[in-house]
């Protein structure tokens, strides 16, 4: 039976590739007109979608669903021969028409010409067990300077059957033409009276901060169609005078049609009612497309964003510094110390985003643009901050005690210590954490880079304030410090954990440099990092095994010159070899013969000559290393990616397809998490390759002058920033910093 099914549906695809050849354009006199299909090959009770497809000569045209102040829109009567029931065919779904100025100021028609598709869909029925003739008379009307009524004959052979095949022509036509179909609107619309004219206001999410050319096309004829039509924004939305068909109109109840903004098209129903809040002209914007100059408002965003980045991972290894130090405060019952220890980490902080918002208006006079985040773009400042949050690590775990020098000299330079350390926190804090642009902060950001500088400054010190609050607070608050359990053997063990997340941190570092400047370069900070190691772990045992761990070292170096004798292609090479062994063995010698204390004191200048080089290596060669060309592989291969640019855009747009871009960089944290969380998820791939959506990856991490270009046009101070382009939309939506499933599979639900 296996094989005789197999037979059938070899039979019926090859049927398929037969059959819809039969179809082909029919000339109606200024139109060849075709019936297309997306199927070669159906199954029984699938829905399937077929377009009514039109080629028009020059200067000729149709018309849309309502062609406006004349015309008759296509229809088709089909043939009781058609083997699918009435009920079984869709209505069309009309693409988005031009403007048909008749006679301008008088007369203004809706339509299309020289190509356009008009989908329909048919639910084939369950019964049906072969081939289905779908034939009928396609009547249009088509105009230049005289209008004349044609009709076509159309006809398409479908195969049915056990499985399932795209008729590759058609189905990218419709396609096309469906994505050319306007979405539904789902903010509010309404519908006032304005004294002689009618308003309608449009607001929500897919219009506030919109801009460029308003029109609106009636389903209806309630308006004068030739009238021109006033358009306002505001910060919520848009707004658009309209004429009634008549002085002595009454307002509708409702007024159904598409609205355009710019290359944004939206299918609307707009009730009557009041004009709605932030549609009409006002000066400045709100949050949904820019901050605008309201400077308290941006204040109040970069405190409440500052807050948020506490939560950050990259921050919280770091924090947990800070938090070890307030429960031993807390423990020593001194309350002033408490606060001298929240007072100095704020002052770190502060003092960072200080120097940050210093340094970015350098470079903003310098260039012309400021973003955040630029110093993860430097390889010489990620390698020490890998390296100094490595050595921190090293620290949790117990490896080396800071400060242990100077406690013996008094209680004031121990509190000095104690001091540095936490305003040191502070300081490192703000650097790894910053770079965090999550809720609140990108737009906060985005508006200021632009301002006064005393804004700038003002805003990013109101988000270090933000950062610093928390721990602040708990040091100014006995109450809340009751709740700090005392201290213990679990310290310990706390601090030695912490040590990992630290760890990880510093890994995640090193991608973002292995992505700037390429592996080698990751591998001499790894390199580095086992110097540091070694050095702090010879430190900690030259007073019990020196002499071993000279040796040992010595023994491994006994290595190289062996290696070079065994490789030498000269008798220069070789005397040079010989000579570096003899030498390695000579001191080999004289170690073994030192006592104790100078094999110590020898280990120990060893073990900071380690500590020296594995710091200062990887940082000298961070300053030649050249930045890796190779593009960041960070999505599934589940569906591709390309490289973001305006052209390709242009390009992509231009072809009516969606387009959704990601302005990324590897030392986002907020771009790694919107990956996994959403971007790399199957829903959102499934969706992505369900509606044709073109995914254009603009990476940041390597800095990028036309990308910082694209992110101060759309008000955004750094990465993540994420741009919907609707199908033939030249303008985009800037999409929340924070992505989720819902929110992006909704946009493209819209456009299916």
């Amino acid at each position: 039976m296996a094989v005789f099914r197999s037979l059938a549906l070899f039979m019926a695809m090859f049927t398929a590739l037969l059959l819809p050849m039969q179809a082909q354009p029919v000339d109606g006199g200024h139109a060849r007109v075709e019936l297309i299909s997306e199927r070669a090959l159906a199954v029984p009770g699938e829905t399937v979608w077929f377009g009514l497809s039109f080629e028009i000569d020059p200067n000729w045209h149709i018309y849309w669903v309502n062609p406006g102040d004349a015309g008759i829109p296509p229809e088709i009567t089909w043939r009781e021969t058609s083997g699918v029931p009435a009920e079984s065919f869709s209505a069309f779904e009309w693409p988005l028409p031009e403007l048909l100025p008749v006679v301008p100021g008088q007369i203004m028609d809706y339509g299309y010409s020289d190509e356009v598709v008009l989908p329909f869909s048919v639910q084939i029925p369950e019964t049906a067990d072969g081939p289905i003739l779908l034939e009928g008379v396609a009547d249009y009307l088509i105009c230049e300077d005289i209008c004349i009524p044609e009709n076509a004959d159309i006809r398409l052979l479908l195969s049915v059957g056990a499985g399932q095949l795209p008729d590759e022509y058609g189905a990218e036509r419709i396609q096309a033409a469906l994505m050319q179909v306007p979405p539904g609107f789902d903010g509010e619309a309404r519908l006032t009276e304005t004294g002689e004219s009618w308003t309608i206001s449009l607001a929500g999410e897919q219009v506030a901060g919109q801009s460029g050319n308003v029109r609106f096309f009636p389903f209806g004829h309630e308006i004068t169609h030739a009238a021109d039509q006033i358009a306002g924004a505001g910060d919520q939305g848009v707004s658009l005078q309209l004429s009634p068909s008549s002085a002595d109109a009454a307002l509708p109840d409702a007024i159904a049609g598409v609205v355009t903004i710019g290359d944004l098209a939206f299918e609307i129903s707009a009730s009557a009612g009041n004009v709605l809040p932030g549609t009409t002209d006002v000066a400045g914007s709100a949050l949904g497309g820019s901050v605008g100059s309201n400077l308290f408002l941006l204040m109040g965003f970069a405190l409440i964003g500052g807050l948020i980045l506490n939560l950050m991972p990259c921050v919280l290894p770091v924090l947990s510094i800070k938090a070890m130090g307030i429960v031993a405060s807390t423990a020593n019952g001194d309350a002033a110390e408490a606060r001298l220890h929240g007072i100095w980490y704020a002052a770190g902080v502060l003092v960072s985003f200080a120097a940050l918002a210093a340094t970015i208006l350098a470079v903003r006079a310098a260039t012309g643009i400021a973003i955040w985040g630029f110093w993860l773009q430097n390889p010489i400042l990620v390698t020490a901050l890998i390296l100094i949050i490595f050595l921190i690590g090293l620290w949790l775990l117990g490896l080396f005690e800071l400060g242990t020098s100077v406690q013996s000299v008094g209680s004031g330079l121990a509190a000095k210590q104690g001091s540095a350390g936490a305003f040191f926190t502070g300081v490192l804090a703000a650097v790894v954490g910053a770079p965090c642009t999550g809720p609140f902060l990108g737009a906060a950001l985005g508006a200021v880079m632009t301002q006064p500088a005393v804004n700038v400054v003002l805003v990013l010190l109101t988000m270090g304030l933000g950062m610093a609050l928390p721990f602040l607070i708990l040091s100014f608050s006995p109450g809340l410090q009751r709740f700090i359990p005392k201290p213990g053997a679990w310290m310990e063990t706390l601090k030695q954990v912490f040590a990992f997340p630290m760890f990880l941190t510093a890994a995640w570092l090193l991608s973002v440099l292995g992505a700037l400047a390429g592996y080698r370069m990751a591998a001499m900070v790894v390199a580095g990092a086992a110097l540091i190691a070694f050095g702090v772990w010879a430190l900690k045992s030259a007073n019990q095994g020196a002499k071993a761990i000279l040796l040992s070292v010595l023994g491994l170096a006994l290595i190289v010159p062996i290696f070079g004798l065994l490789s030498a292609t000269s008798a220069s090479e070789a005397v040079i070899g010989f000579a570096w062994l003899a030498g390695l063995i000579a001191v080999f010698v004289v170690i073994a013969r030192l006592n104790t204390d100078r094999t110590g004191q020898l280990a120990k200048g060893v073990a900071g000559l380690a500590i020296i080089a594995g710091l200062a290596w990887p940082l000298a060669q961070a300053r030649t290393a050249q930045a890796s060309s190779a593009p960041t592989d960070a999505y599934s291969a589940s569906y591709e990616t390309e490289a973001w640019s305006p052209e390709r855009v242009a390009e992509l747009t231009g072809q009516g397809r969606a387009v959704f871009v990601d302005f990324t960089a590897e030392w986002c944290v907020t771009c790694q998490a919107n990956k996994l969380q959403t971007l790399q998820t199957k829903a959102v791939t499934a969706a992505f390759e369900r509606a044709d959506v073109a995914f254009l990856v603009a990476d940041f991490t390597n800095g990028d002058t036309t990308i910082a270009l694209e992110l101060q046009k759309h008000n955004r101070a750094g990465v993540p920033m994420y741009l919907w382009y609707p199908p033939g939309a030249s303008e985009p939506e800037v999409l929340p910093e924070l992505l989720s499933i819902d929110l992006v599979t909704g946009l493209v639900d819209a456009i299916s």
